[in-house]
C-alpha cells in the first residue's frame, strides 16, 4: 500500500505512467507531479507494433504466411495484455514512481506543527512558522477585521436611517362606487370617484369610505 506523507492526494495513474496530484489541507490547491512513463508498456508496444507489422506482412505474402502473422498477432496481443495489466512490475514501477512524485512535491508543502496540516505555500505563515488557519497573517487578518467592521457600521447606519418621510395612513385601495382598483390618488383612476376619508362626526377620526362605524368610537357613519 502506497503511503503519502499527506493523506490529500489523487493518483492519476494509468497503465501508460504515473502522476499524482498533491492537495494543500486548507485552500485545496493541488500540485501535479511530472509524468513518468511505465517501462513495461513502452515494451507493451513494442511487442503490439512487432505484431501488428507480422500481420500486414503476412496479409501482403497471401497464403500460410498469412496464417503465420496472424498467429504471431495473437501471440503479441497476449504479452501486451500482459504489460498492460497491473502486473508485478508496474505495481514494482508504480511505488518508485511514487517516492519520486513525493519527493518532488515535498518542497511545494510544509507542515503545521500545530495541527499537523499539510499546506501550500500560499496557507504558509513563514513569519510565525505555522499555517494560516492556525496564524493568521497580520495585514490580511487585520484587513478582513477593516472590512467585516464596515459592513456592520453600514447595517448599523442602515437599520436606525429614516429612508421615508411620508405620513402612515389608511388608504382605501377599492372604489367604494364601481369596485375597481382606485389607485393611490384623491380619486377613483377608473370611475373618478372621491376617494377621501370619512370623518366621523363624534370623534374626527379617519375612516374607509366602505365601513358602515367609526374604527375609534363605534359611531355609525
Amino acid at each position: 500500500m502506497l503511503k503519502s506523507f499527506t493523506r490529500n492526494y489523487q493518483d492519476n495513474s494509468t497503465d501508460a505512467g504515473f502522476q499524482f496530484t498533491f492537495y494543500c489541507d486548507i485552500c485545496n490547491d493541488g500540485y501535479k507531479s511530472s509524468f513518468i512513463e511505465s517501462e513495461t508498456y513502452k515494451k507493451g508496444k513494442l511487442f503490439r507494433a512487432a505484431g501488428q507489422g507480422a500481420s500486414i506482412l503476412g496479409s501482403l505474402v497471401g497464403g500460410r504466411m498469412s496464417s503465420l502473422g496472424y498467429g504471431a498477432d495473437r501471440a503479441s496481443n497476449v504479452l501486451g495484455e500482459r504489460f498492460e495489466g497491473k502486473s508485478p512490475e508496474w505495481m514494482k514501477e508504480h511505488e518508485i514512481a511514487f517516492e519520486h512524485a513525493q519527493n518532488e512535491a515535498k518542497q511545494h508543502f510544509h507542515r503545521c506543527p500545530s495541527c499537523n496540516q499539510y499546506v501550500c505555500d500560499q496557507c504558509w505563515n513563514e513569519d510565525e512558522g505555522l499555517c494560516t488557519k492556525c496564524a493568521p497573517r497580520q495585514e490580511v487578518y487585520v484587513a478582513k477585521a477593516r472590512a467585516e467592521a464596515m459592513k456592520r457600521n453600514i447595517d448599523d447606519a442602515g437599520a436606525s436611517a429614516a429612508v421615508w418621510q411620508g405620513a402612515i395612513e389608511s388608504k382605501t385601495t377599492i372604489c367604494p362606487v364601481c369596485g375597481k382598483p382606485a389607485g393611490s390618488g384623491k380619486f377613483c383612476n377608473n370611475c373618478g370617484a372621491s376617494m377621501a376619508l370619512k370623518e366621523c362626526p363624534k370623534c374626527g377620526a379617519k375612516n374607509a369610505l366602505t365601513v358602515k362605524f367609526c374604527n375609534n368610537c363605534g359611531t355609525p357613519l
